[in-house]
């Protein structure tokens, strides 16, 4: 490991610890983590899945994240709405996804709340991302687990009716749309975003 924390993988890239894991990190970490995601369906559906991933781990998610995009209509929020009871004993039946009734059943009451909004799911949660860092971190212990404007996103969020959205969560969404970069000083897409 480097001293700045970043870890050389067998492709000789430095990357954050994570991301220089198994295969289905270092694509993620390459691919989608810390870059700038818009669009309703696309935060919809990452609400869902860090809501998901509570205590989990996030490979756990990773790997079935196909099964959940099938499960979940796409993550259309109008359609993921208007689930009944025949879709939750669907959900919980489905071995391809975490057949956690409490989750599923806050994944549709969030698709709910995202229909109810005053102004697109979109504008409200970039509205909580915070000015660019002016260093980034150095190793994983400089990164912290919340942040004033992840705990105020979470806030927000349960005011408006939705469900396992507290600041952790929160504050990984940020990481995982690029409202945040943490990618640390020394890994390569430290300097793509």
């Amino acid at each position: 490991m480097a001293e700045s924390g970043a870890v050389v993988g067998a492709d000789g890239r430095a990357r954050c610890p994570w991301g220089a894991g198994p295969a289905d990190y270092t694509e993620y970490h390459d691919r989608e983590w810390g870059v700038p995601l818009r669009g309703v369906p696309e935060l919809f559906e990452r609400i869902t899945l860090e809501a998901f991933q509570s205590g989990l781990s996030w490979l756990t998610i990773l790997r079935k994240r196909a099964a959940f995009r099938l499960a979940f209509a796409g993550f259309d929020p109008e359609r993921v709405a208007a689930f009944g009871e025949a879709d939750r004993q669907r959900l919980l039946a489905d071995a391809g996804i975490v057949r956690n009734q409490a989750k599923i059943d806050a994944a549709i009451r969030n698709a709910g709340a995202v229909l109810r909004l005053d102004r697109s799911l979109d504008e409200l949660l970039w509205s909580f991302a915070p000015e660019r860092r002016e260093r980034r971190p150095a190793t994983a212990g400089d990164i912290p687990g919340t942040t004033p404007e992840s705990t105020a996103m979470a806030k927000e969020l349960k005011r408006r009716g939705f469900a396992f959205v507290g600041p952790t969560t929160c504050y990984a969404l940020m990481q995982a749309t690029g409202m945040v970069d943490d990618h640390l000083a020394d890994c390569w897409r430290a300097n793509c975003n």
